[in-house]
């Protein structure tokens, strides 16, 4: 893996350069080994906390790991096309609009002791810009050469905290086209469904049920694509004790080894249906 800048990353994906690496500032990863009509995003990934901010925060260490997504960039590791934050969202959130990616509250408690100065939050929101540079550069890239694509946009969600049953899997399409690709959807929601997981969990593949799809990166590729479907994805956290910080790693493998073939023959069905 490079570490590269911004400028580069976008030279790279320019040129159709197969490549992986870090940025500058060692904010986000990419790795491109073939290009493809089809990518994977993991945007609440991270668990990074620049240093500066440490004191300031009134949420703890695990308070941030509870919000964030662990583990969903593993569970797409094997695409040619991976996009993945490296810090958490509590320093900025990528899956917010610009002006309200860095928080003053979070969760229903103020975030910070004393109002970031100005410098601060404006280093955070550099890093939400950056990102999303190269999401519009690859997004390009990918529908110039294939005309349609698909982005598989991984989240992973608190289900003890619901006062009800909820799915294993829940997608959020409330903010894509439902009426062109509402079979794609459905046929990804069944995939998901179809997923044998160890421990006795029980499989079960919602759509709209807990989240609606209303995340940032979903609606910047919606808005500046017309032919770019980006399934919001949320696995419920069964993969993790999420109270005691503890992460199952062989629930995370059999996600992982299972989308290995099925998220690509999903991929092909739906280039098959829009590429003409």
């Amino acid at each position: 893996m490079l570490r590269l800048p911004v400028s580069k990353i976008i030279e790279n994906i320019n040129s159709e350069t197969c490549f992986h690496a870090v940025s500058n500032d060692y904010s986000f990863t990419i790795k491109i080994d073939e290009y493809v009509p089809y990518a994977c995003g993991a945007v609440h990934d991270g668990h990074q906390f620049r240093k500066e901010l440490w004191d300031n925060c009134l949420h703890t260490e695990y308070d941030r790991w509870y919000e964030e997504d662990p583990e969903t960039k593993n569970m797409i590791v094997s695409h040619p096309i991976v996009i993945a934050g490296c810090d958490s969202r509590f320093e900025y959130d990528l899956n917010r609009a610009p002006n309200e990616a860095v928080f003053e509250t979070a969760w229903g408690k103020q975030l910070w002791k004393t109002p970031l100065p100005k410098a601060q939050k404006e280093k955070s929101q550099e890093k939400h810009a950056s990102f999303y540079k190269v999401v519009e550069a690859l997004i390009s890239k990918l529908e110039d050469k294939f005309g349609v694509c698909v982005v598989y946009d991984m989240h992973s969600y608190n289900w003890q905290r619901w006062d009800r049953e909820v799915p294993t899997w829940n997608l959020g399409t409330s903010n894509v086209d439902n009426e062109r690709f509402g079979d794609s959807i459905e046929s990804w929601r069944t995939i998901l469904e179809s997923i044998d997981l160890p421990n006795g969990i029980i499989q079960t593949a919602k759509i709209n049920d807990t989240f609606q799809g209303n995340g940032y990166f979903l609606k910047f590729i919606t808005n500046n694509f017309k032919n770019t479907l980006v399934l919001a994805t949320e696995i419920a956290k069964v993969y993790c004790d999420e109270y005691n910080q503890v992460i199952y790693p062989e629930v995370v493998a059999a996600v992982e080894n299972q989308l290995r073939d099925l998220l690509p023959k999903h991929a092909a069905d739906f280039y098959k249906t829009f590429s003409n």
